[in-house]
């Protein structure tokens, strides 16, 4: 057994907020109260002035395995999630070959089965990728898919989502949509605005996204669909769902610790490691996005861990590709620019990174409480660190030399400690 003792617990489904020590038996919680070590427990782990929480979910990386495993892969994806306090996350199918077949899915969930973490993984909703043909859906839900998207590529056809969200209606499964219509964008990956105009091309304009969700929004009204929306970048899509949860629509929306963190100024200081899709958008657009996880219009941040080669990120601007390595900076992000700003409490941030994804799949996770999973994560919130190194394989990220409050100390999945910082000084 494992003893937590004299952490501040945060609980944000129980709404707990008080010093209280964890006792964790195999792969469940036994105790939570008031306990003194003993010869009983095989660790005693010391949370005295640390926070005490779920352990967080990411309902959106890419981990690159099969066919990009040079920038990263499920093992070094996982270690790098446990680094950053992650014990769940769920891969995109957009992999080579697409998560489209049975086949490439059993591969995927054999190398998650041997993963640190739990990791997970949506299917493609159309077949290669190619938004025309919808993919066997219940077969692939019944191997283990836990939702579908097509992230990376965004559906044109509405009257094929339309097929696809009555679809996951029937499955009871969500959809998660990458909103940009190319047709209205000039270079993907910076915004079409002052940087880009003085770079001298013009980039991704926010009614790209905008009018993408708008479309989804009312097609998730139409039909009932669980539609989640991704990275959400802009005041205007903010808005639109806001909107659309007014009308009804079973919408959920994420957003991403880089949007609500930098603006398209970071282009001109970081080059192709601030380039994104979507891409960085304006300060009102970057206070609409906080604005909307105040008040539960943005029910969950999520990274869009998107790792890349070195030799791919020094490429000039306009030929790099887009993303960036987030799973290790995002909880720093969230207590540094929501949290320590006033934008959210402590537990509200923990609410967006834990129980709200987990409600999103329907995971047995995201809460602690006896009984329940012993998925945890202990930091302190106030040691200031600086983002230097990566267990990812990936170095793609614009906060790399930046200095962040919270520090992740130790990270639990399944009863198990996966990530230790201790150990790496």
């Amino acid at each position: 057994m494992i003893l937590i003792e004299g952490g501040r617990l945060i609980d944000p489904v129980s709404g707990t907020d008080e010093p209280r020590d964890v006792v964790l038996d195999g792969e469940r919680i036994k105790y939570i109260g008031k306990f003194h070590p003993s010869d009983e427990y095989e660790h005693v782990i010391d949370a005295g002035g640390k926070t005490v929480a779920p352990g967080l979910i990411d309902v959106h990386v890419h981990f690159r395995e099969p066919g990009f495993t040079y920038k990263e892969d499920i093992a070094s994806g996982a270690a790098a999630a446990a680094r950053g306090g992650f014990t769940t996350v769920v891969c995109m199918a957009n992999t080579k070959p697409v998560i489209d077949n049975p086949e490439t899915l059993r591969q995927v969930l054999e190398s998650a089965g041997k993963a640190l973490i739990r990791v997970k993984t949506v299917a493609a909703v159309s077949k290669e990728f190619k938004g025309e043909e919808l993919t066997d859906m219940r077969r692939l839900k019944d191997m283990g898919a836990v939702g579908f998207s097509d992230d990376g590529i965004p559906l044109l056809d509405a009257a094929f989502v339309r097929r696809a969200m009555r679809a996951v209606k029937n499955l009871d499964a969500p959809i998660s949509l990458h909103e940009e219509d190319p047709a209205l964008i000039g270079r993907p990956g910076i915004n079409d605005g002052k940087v880009s105009a003085s770079l001298g091309f013009e980039g991704a304009p926010k009614v790209s996204e905008s009018s993408m969700v708008a479309r989804d929004c009312m097609l998730a009204l139409d039909t009932g669909a669980k539609a989640h929306m991704q990275h959400l970048s802009c005041a205007e899509s903010v808005a639109v769902v806001r909107l659309a949860k007014e009308l009804g629509a079973n919408v959920t929306a994420e957003a991403t610790p880089q949007h609500f963190s930098l603006t398209e100024e970071a282009v001109l200081e970081k080059g192709a490691l601030a380039k994104l899709n979507p891409p960085l958008r304006g300060e009102n657009d970057r206070r609409a996005i906080i604005a909307g996880l105040r008040d539960g219009t943005i029910d969950v941040i999520a990274t869009d861990h998107a790792p890349h080669g070195e030799e791919e990120k020094v490429r000039p601007l306009i030929e790099a590709p887009s993303g960036l390595t987030g799973l290790e900076t995002a909880l720093a992000l969230g207590i540094t620019n929501l949290v320590r700003k006033g934008h959210l409490s402590l537990s509200e941030l923990i609410e967006k990174m834990t129980a709200a994804p987990a409600k999103l799949y329907g995971f047995d996770a995201g809460y602690l409480a006896e009984g329940g999973p012993a998925d945890l994560v202990i930091f302190d919130e106030k040691e200031r660190w600086t983002v230097a190194d990566f267990a990812s394989k990936a170095t793609n990220s614009p906060f790399i030399g930046q200095t962040l409050l919270g520090k992740v100390q130790c990270t639990i999945c399944r009863g198990k400690i996966v990530y230790d910082a201790r150990k790496r000084e």
